[in-house]
């Protein structure tokens, strides 16, 4: 109820009981006697919309609003949009002559799979104390962000708070593989391509990160974070450095994977919390923690050592999809055949090529080779020899239905770019990457029908 009392005269004064407004009528030399408190009532929004001010008791305290008035950021829900958050800019420009907040986050309302929104009377909220006990507290906070794109509503899945999990173990076995290497003295210039690949992708993503955090676009950054550190970082890059089992790494690739891990748990910080500052800790001893490091900016990269390493993990891609296909084992060395030339990446990064498509020979061949698969990686054709006995008829079964597929892919490419309407409302960009999607395919039919004629 609202603490006014009125007399007969209609004048007020405000006290919180009807003694003390009789008091304060007496103080103010005006009528006391037949007063009565106001039948109306402040509602919660009436109250509340003075929030960013009452909170520093900003009608009174001067240096603390001064300080921190306008905040930055108000997370809320788009279900109090006008309830609360519109009052409070209102409040805001009548009492400060400002917006109490720059930038307004709306959350998404948490629903169950069949898209219900959780409620007690319905059983359909896990409990979250429940849920950490079993996965762990970052688990839980990454599983729900994962299932959140900025101003959509969350469907939740204990799923993704297992893939949370699972994460976590991921990063945390990292650790465990980097911390088990015996260091020693010097530089292995095997690794130097590798390397200088991983700090330009890791200074690409820090500013695909930092361009996502200001723009409010969490669960977006936390997908990229989540592809570089388990794609980029401990598929490949571990795997690239990695020394043989039972042999020591050079200091110098041990000392930049160690920098490199620190960027990628600062990094990770925001999401999950408590095992990036563990680990930051474990990794190499520290003083700072990590909640009050500076966040990484992206430094200047080469694009030349990004298009490397791409496509050196295109082509070992390919080796291995070669092996899968062919029943042949991963500890099967083979040899690898270029046809005219090796791509210029390929250079530097051969001894990790021949380490991690376990080749017992990476040449260069004008001709044909027999008992061999051939594949195309960056319009390089390549044999990898195989030392069995092909089933002709099998491998002649899927060149023949490869190049029905990318002939119908063609045929629709080529009925996009001979549509008037289309080629003239479409912009330059799209065009362009039709004709290369035409040029690529065209290029493909072209390197089966030649390994076709080669079974044949």
């Amino acid at each position: 109820r609202i603490p006014a009392w009125y007399n007969a005269n209609g004048e007020f004064v405000v006290a919180k009981t009807k003694e003390e407004a009789e008091i304060l009528f007496a103080q103010k030399q005006l009528a006391n006697k037949n007063i009565y408190q106001d039948p109306d009532v402040l509602d919660t929004w009436a109250s509340s919309w003075l929030w960013p001010i009452s909170t520093f008791n900003g009608f009174t305290n001067e240096k603390d609003i001064k300080y921190f008035y306008p905040t930055n950021t108000l997370v809320t829900a788009p279900e109090i949009l006008f309830f609360w958050v519109a009052r409070m800019i209102i409040a805001g420009y009548e009492y400060k002559s400002d917006k109490p907040f720059r930038d307004v986050y709306l959350t998404g309302i948490v629903r169950d799979k069949q898209r219900r929104k959780m409620a007690k009377s319905l059983g359909n909220s896990p409990d979250p104390l429940d849920l950490i006990a079993q996965y762990g507290a970052d688990a839980v906070r990454m599983g729900m962000l994962l299932c959140s794109p900025a101003g959509n509503d969350i469907i939740y899945d204990d799923k993704l708070v297992e893939q949370g999990r699972n994460f976590n173990n991921k990063i945390w076995n990292a650790l465990r593989l980097i911390k088990g290497w015996e260091v020693i003295d010097g530089h292995n210039k095997n690794n130097y391509p590798a390397i200088n690949w991983f700090e330009a992708k890791l200074n690409e993503t820090i500013k695909e990160v930092n361009d996502h955090f200001d723009n409010f676009r969490i669960s977006d950054a936390l997908m990229i974070l989540y592809n570089f550190i388990w794609d980029d970082f401990c598929a490949w890059y571990l795997e690239f450095i990695k020394p043989e089992f039972g042999k020591p790494i050079d200091e110098y690739s041990y000392e930049k994977t160690i920098e490199f891990f620190g960027k990628i748990l600062q990094l990770m910080h925001p999401f999950m919390p408590f095992i990036t500052e563990e680990i930051y800790h474990l990794l190499k001893e520290r003083k700072e923690d990590i909640i009050i490091s500076e966040m990484p900016t992206g430094a200047y990269y080469e694009n030349t050592h990004l298009f490397a390493g791409n496509h050196v993990k295109e082509l070992i891609s390919k080796i291995r999809d070669a092996r899968a296909k062919n029943n042949i084992s991963p500890k099967e060395p083979l040899q690898l055949f270029a046809e005219h030339i090796k791509h210029e990446s390929y250079d530097s990064f051969e001894p990790l090529i021949v380490k991690l498509g376990n080749l017992s020979a990476f040449d260069i061949t004008k001709q044909e080779v027999k008992n061999s698969v051939t594949f195309i990686s960056h319009n390089t054709k390549y044999y990898l020899v195989i030392n069995k006995t092909m089933d002709v008829e099998q491998e002649r079964k899927k060149l023949t239905e490869e190049i029905a597929y990318q002939k119908g892919f063609l045929l629709s490419v080529e009925k996009k770019l001979n549509d008037e309407k289309f080629v003239s409302g479409a912009p330059s960009k799209v065009i362009a990457m039709e004709k290369k999607k035409k040029a690529d395919a065209e290029e493909k039919i072209k390197f089966l029908q030649e390994s076709l004629m080669i079974l044949n």
